[in-house]
C-alpha cells in the first residue's frame, strides 16, 4: 500500500483528494492536515510515503513545508498542488525537494496516476509546465557549455521527424495537438493522407 497524507487549507477539497485516492487499492490515505505546520506534525507521525500538498495556506505554506519535509524525512515524496499555474511556484517547489507539480485542475485519474508514480521513485510535473522548466534549464546554462556527450549522441540519432515531436512535446503539446499539428496519425505516428 501506498500511504499518503493529504493537506489543504479547504476542508471540503482535502476530503475530495482523500476520497479519490482512498479508492484506490493501492492507496490508503493515514492522514490529513489544514496548513504546512500541521503537516509537520501528521507526516513525524504516520511517516508517509507520499504527501499531497497545497502552496498557498495559512500558518505555513507548502513550499516552506516541503523544504523541511524533504530534509527531515527523504522517505516520504512530496506532491505539491495549486490553483495557481505561477512559475515561481513551481520552481519553488521543485527546488524545495518535491517529486511532482500538478495544478488543481487535474483530473482524478491523473491526480491517483501521480501518487504512484512519484511512490515508485521519479517525478511528475504539470504538461504546460514541462516546456518552461526545460526553457530555464537551457538559459541558466552558460552558452559555452555544451551538451553531456550522451544527450548529444541521442539526438544526433533522431531523424528531423523526430526532432520535431520531440519539440512539440517540450513545448506542452498533447498527443492530439501534436497528431494535428504535424499531420500524423495519433496512434501510429503514420503520416495522414490527404
Amino acid at each position: 500500500m501506498i500511504r499518503v497524507v493529504v493537506v489543504d487549507d479547504q476542508p471540503l477539497e482535502r476530503t475530495g483528494y482523500a476520497l479519490i485516492l482512498d479508492s484506490d487499492d493501492e492507496i490508503e490515505v493515514v492522514g490529513e492536515a489544514g496548513n504546512g505546520s500541521e503537516a509537520l506534525r501528521v507526516v513525524g507521525q504516520t511517516e508517509p510515503d507520499v504527501l499531497l500538498i497545497d502552496v498557498r495556506m495559512p500558518v505555513m505554506g507548502g513550499i516552506e513545508a516541503t523544504r523541511i519535509i524533504a530534509a527531515e524525512h527523504p522517505g516520504t515524496r512530496v506532491i505539491v498542488l495549486t490553483t495557481f499555474n505561477l512559475d515561481e511556484y513551481a520552481f519553488g517547489s521543485l527546488q524545495a525537494g518535491a517529486s511532482a507539480f500538478l495544478l488543481k485542475s487535474t483530473t482524478p485519474t491523473a491526480l491517483v496516476d501521480a501518487v504512484k508514480t512519484v511512490a515508485r521513485g521519479s517525478a511528475v510535473v504539470s504538461p504546460g509546465l514541462t516546456a518552461k522548466l526545460i526553457e530555464h534549464y537551457l538559459q541558466s546554462v552558460p552558452a559555452s557549455r555544451s551538451l553531456p556527450e550522451n544527450v548529444a549522441k541521442v539526438l544526433g540519432l533522431l531523424t528531423s521527424r523526430e526532432v520535431e515531436v520531440l519539440t512539440a512535446i517540450v513545448g506542452g503539446l498533447t498527443n492530439a495537438e501534436i497528431s494535428s499539428e504535424l499531420r500524423i496519425a495519433q496512434s501510429t505516428g503514420v503520416p495522414y493522407v490527404y
